[in-house]
């Protein structure tokens, strides 16, 4: 740690002397840094082990005690809680409670997790979002709650707001795209998911004409425009992955509005990779007819070549003969 750190987020200054000022001797130090890391993390230390030596060291300088009367701090009990409670009142903050944790619950369904989905993302934001709050982040495991628990409402208030906006007759079209017809196994494919989830075969007219089956089969679903215009790229990308790998049996288990919202990404996103699938194909397709041609045109001029350079040959062979004859 350098000065410039040590001298900007260590010192003590103003009130914070004063605060320091009036603790016993044996429990200034430990004070001091619970004040300081406090005020930079908006947390406590979870013991000695967070603090960097070279900063108690530094804190240690300024109360002019040695930096080993740490080791006597005491890291629970009635003097330590009694600490935490001054530094809050004095930094402003307080303790997450049951109705802090529902509202940031709410935060982060309501907008933050519907743009986010990766957990340690969502975490961060969480954590940035109870200091701008100056509420103490909870522990772990309650912090951990709190963001699986956004998380998890977020995705079913995007689903349910995806599936409202799908007329009745085309959620019915994607639901059946994973119902099970007269003696299909479970866990395979329907015929049309299949064809929907496949990828473009080799260059073909063949793999063209089943490319175009293939983007009829989406278009027949029928999803309105703008359809996932407010969801961000990434969410979409994670439904559209979920949906590809999934069994239809596990599609099956969810809730219609997960089921449609999942299929829905998954078609909206087929579509526009069986359309440039689609034109690669037919570019290849144009290049290789186009090669065809060329070597075609090529073989034509050299056997014309050859045709032309052999009767010229033939042509001299004969005048040479002619000359020898006189």
């Amino acid at each position: 740690m350098n000065l410039g750190d040590l001298v900007e987020h260590w010192t003590l200054v103003g009130a914070e002397q004063d605060l320091v000022a009036v603790k016993h001797r044996d429990t200034q130090l430990g004070f001091a840094l619970l004040l300081k890391f406090y005020g930079r993390f908006g947390r406590f230390p979870r013991g000695r082990a967070e603090l960097h030596d070279d900063a108690v060291e530094f804190v240690a300088r300024q109360l002019k005690v040695d930096a080993a009367s740490l080791g006597f701090y005491e890291w629970s009990g009635r003097t330590i809680e009694r600490h935490r409670a001054e530094i809050r009142a004095h930094h402003g903050f307080r303790q997450c409670t049951v109705a802090d944790a529902d509202k940031l619950i709410d935060w982060l369904a309501g907008g933050y997790a519907q743009k986010e989905r990766r957990y340690e993302l969502v975490r961060d934001g969480l954590l940035a979002e109870l200091r701008i709050r100056s509420i103490e982040p909870p522990t772990q495991d309650r912090l951990e709650r709190i963001v699986r628990s956004g998380l998890y409402r977020a995705k079913k208030i995007l689903a349910e707001r995806i599936a409202g906006r799908l007329p009745a007759e085309v959620r019915a079209r994607l639901l059946a795209l994973v119902q099970l017809a007269e003696g299909d196994d479970e866990d395979a494919d329907p015929s049309a998911l299949a064809l929907i989830k496949a990828s473009a075969g080799n260059v073909s007219l063949a793999s063209m004409l089943t490319e175009i089956s293939r983007l009829e089969a989406v278009h027949a679903i029928g999803l309105p425009a703008g359809l996932f215009a407010a969801v961000a790229p990434k969410v979409l990308a994670a439904w559209r992955a979920r949906a590809a790998v999934e069994l239809p049996s596990h599609l099956r288990d969810h809730s219609d509005e997960l089921t449609v919202t999942l299929l829905a990404a998954l078609v909206h996103c087929r579509t526009w990779e069986i359309t440039d699938a689609l034109v690669t194909l037919l570019l290849r397709t144009v290049h290789a007819i186009q090669a065809r041609a060329d070597r075609r045109v090529t073989k034509q001029l050299v056997a014309e070549f050859k045709r032309v350079h052999g009767k010229e040959e033939g042509a001299d062979s004969a005048a040479g003969g002619a000359g020898v004859s006189l």
